[in-house]
């Protein structure tokens, strides 16, 4: 049987590996391990979270994460290339953009071992941010390009890819989505802390918004954070904002001296639940993730993006979301639309229904029974 090495580094490429892990479990005729590099080291990743996943604890917890994006790549590289030597899996499959993305892809590559991407082909332009570069170079190495939008099969063809290795799949962070969502409507949510801060919004007001920042072009300059904080604090005098704050932003918070003022309500990070159960009940969601971009798309939730570019170019041209960039005006003016009814709702984009990974694995599957092992070896250069 066929084994596939699932990576994940960051707890958002858990909710991503998630859905692939339930419908390889559900297919059987794959054998996989799920190989956690130890990128970022999350408390909030224990025995519960991944309960609420649906998914097993990882086969393997490589540690390597820490220090500069140089440092945490090449750690992760040597670890991995020995995992894969003394495991040699016939596939690994990587998902998103992080530094492990990156960095196992090439030690795979490097042993002839082929790569499956799951959101390839994603493209900001903007080379300056490090996830844009990860993707760019891991695409180029990339033997499967599963891809959740038509802007990713554009881009990989302009970038000389070949059709047949192009799937167009759908989005597995939508699959997780939607089971985390049914999860959530089934569960007792009392036990969140949101779920009071959120009581207390609704009962004075009903309406209330939700703010993540964390990109460092955001929250490391003084001159856009101020810019930014002071649109939030004109907004949050018409709507009360609660604002779970990544440590990184509420470090320049304190360092740059920035008041939100008293109706932004300052939370610290939150679990997948019960943020969810948080922000899928806002009248407005203003990020700069990009994976909020889609979520919020997924549920009809208008998002207003606090960047001047986006690489889920679907979100903008079909689904719910706003590029507003950093000016305050452009900010205030797209809340405004939205609390007067005017806001972005758009539509679900095609094949975003909850069925992603169950057409990812069957791919596999059946490029894994034209490509077997005797055919790859070790030695010799995959195709």
């Amino acid at each position: 049987m066929e084994k596939i090495y699932l990576v994940a580094g960051a707890r958002p490429n858990f909710m991503k590996i998630a859905p692939i892990v339930r419908a390889l479990q559900a297919h059987g005729g794959l054998e996989f391990k799920i190989i956690h590099t130890g990128q970022h080291y999350d408390r909030e990743m224990n025995d519960v979270f991944f309960e609420e996943l649906g998914i097993p604890q990882p086969d393997v917890f490589m540690g390597a994460g820490g220090g500069s994006h140089s440092q945490q790549t090449g750690k992760i590289m040597v670890a991995f290339e020995e995992l894969c030597q003394a495991g040699r899996p016939d596939a690994v499959l990587v998902v998103g953009d992080v530094n492990s993305t990156l960095a196992c892809s090439i030690a795979a590559r490097k042993l002839n071992i082929p790569v499956a991407h799951v959101e390839a082909g994603l493209r900001s332009g903007d080379m300056t941010m490090p996830e844009e570069v990860n993707r760019v170079v891991t695409d180029s190495i990339t033997d499967w390009f599963f891809v959740t939008e038509p802007s990713g099969i554009a881009h990989l063809k302009r970038e000389g890819k070949k059709d047949a290795a192009i799937y167009y799949v759908g989005h597995v962070m939508v699959d997780n989505l939607l089971y985390q969502a049914q999860k959530l409507a089934d569960s007792d949510t009392s036990r969140f802390e949101t779920s009071k801060i959120k009581a207390a919004h609704q009962i004075n007001g009903g309406r209330y918004g939700v703010i993540t920042l964390h990109r460092p072009s955001n929250v490391d300059s003084i001159d856009v954070m101020a810019r930014v904080c002071g649109a939030l604090r004109q907004i949050a005098a018409e709507l009360p904002m609660i604002f779970p704050a990544h440590p990184r932003t509420r470090n320049s918070l304190v360092r740059f001296g920035i008041d939100l003022g008293p109706n932004v309500t300052l939370i610290g990070p939150q679990a997948y639940m019960s943020f969810l159960d948080l922000w899928k009940d806002a009248a407005v969601v203003l990020t700069d993730s990009g994976g909020l971009q889609e979520e919020t798309t997924a549920l009809g939730i208008p998002c207003i993006t606090i960047r001047d570019n986006t690489e889920r170019p679907v979100t903008v041209e079909e689904g719910s979301n706003v590029l507003a960039g950093t000016d305050p005006v452009r900010i205030i003016a797209e809340v405004r639309k939205v609390l007067r009814g005017e806001g972005k709702r758009g539509r679900r984009p095609h094949l975003w229904d909850g069925k992603a990974a169950q057409r990812i694995v069957e791919i596999l599957a059946a490029e894994l029974a034209r490509d077997t092992p005797e055919k790859k070896g070790f030695e010799e250069p995959f195709h």
